[in-house]
């Protein structure tokens, strides 16, 4: 089994104190946010993960939110940046099979909480049990915006994935080598690529992953990511960032130029809260908006 702090880690709640008051988790059971006028554009929820089933440690009604102790945990990461000004328990409903509401306890960033990162939101509550009507669907019904402004989320929804299922890799963007060290704003927690990196791409798993054995990646499980380039080469990152801050995003550290269209990474050699390895998973690199 793993420890406590890493049960935390790997269900995307490490014991870190939020940087700003806006990034800490959130219990309002409404949503307070007014509706945009004009309406936005519509965004879209990229993926919804069972991670944890009445897991959380103790620990957690302290370095989360209150009553989040021994609770479930569900990561959604979004296709933009969220404006944490608009963030709300009472943003988002999950169902589980059977139809019956879960209850939402708190929402939060946390630990994915530095600039770049903000895409992945993490759900405290009772949302149903693995064995017996597990969670379903998530739906967004109030006004979740992105950061710049541009989406709504409000009506967007997404299937769960399974309590059993391992970690998948559901985004990857370009990011500048600028943003890919520390200070800069971009993943000031986590370490930084180093010197000689020509360009950076930031993925993001569906849930926080480590090793099967609960440590942290290792220079074996950086070989094994490979990204596709336009030209058909196939190369592999030189360094991974964003290590050691607990939450689902990496930085494939690369010297090559050109376009890299694609990240893949082969089935087994992680895992996540409950030690479901990863399947073989791939998944297209898109340009930052």
């Amino acid at each position: 089994m793993f420890p406590a702090a890493a049960m935390l880690a790997l269900s995307s709640c490490v014991t870190l104190v939020a940087p700003d008051t806006g990034l800490r988790a959130n219990s309002a059971r409404s949503d307070r946010t007014a509706a945009p006028q004009p309406a936005l554009g519509r965004g879209q929820v990229v993926s919804a993960f069972f991670g944890v089933d009445n897991r959380l440690p103790l620990l957690a009604r302290f370095r989360v939110c209150e009553g989040a102790g021994q609770r479930d945990g569900i990561v959604l990461v979004f296709d933009r940046e969220l404006d944490p000004a608009t963030i709300e328990a009472g943003d988002i409903a999950v169902r589980t099979q059977s139809g019956r509401a879960g209850e939402m306890v708190c929402v939060t960033l946390m630990p994915a909480a530095d600039e770049g990162e903000r895409r992945s939101l993490l759900l405290v509550g009772e949302f149903g049990n693995a064995g017996q009507d597990p969670p379903a669907e998530v739906e967004i019904v109030g006004h979740l915006l992105s950061r710049d402004k541009e989406i709504d989320y409000r009506g967007g929804k997404r299937n769960v994935m399974p309590l059993e299922a391992g970690p998948m890799l559901v985004w990857a963007e370009r990011v500048t080598t600028s943003g890919a060290r520390p200070g800069k704003g971009l993943w000031a927690r986590g370490s930084a690529c180093p010197a000689g990196t020509a360009q950076a791409l930031l993925v993001t798993w569906s849930g926080a992953v480590r090793r099967r054995d609960g440590d942290e990646l290792t220079s074996l499980e950086r070989s094994l990511y490979e990204v596709v380039m336009e030209d058909g080469r196939r190369v592999e990152p030189f360094a991974l960032g964003d290590l050691d801050d607990g939450d689902n995003h990496h930085l494939l550290c690369l010297r090559e130029t050109g376009q890299p269209v694609q990240v893949q990474f082969p089935a087994g050699p992680l895992g996540d809260a409950n030690q479901d390895a990863n399947p073989a998973t791939q998944v297209v690199v898109r340009d930052p908006r």
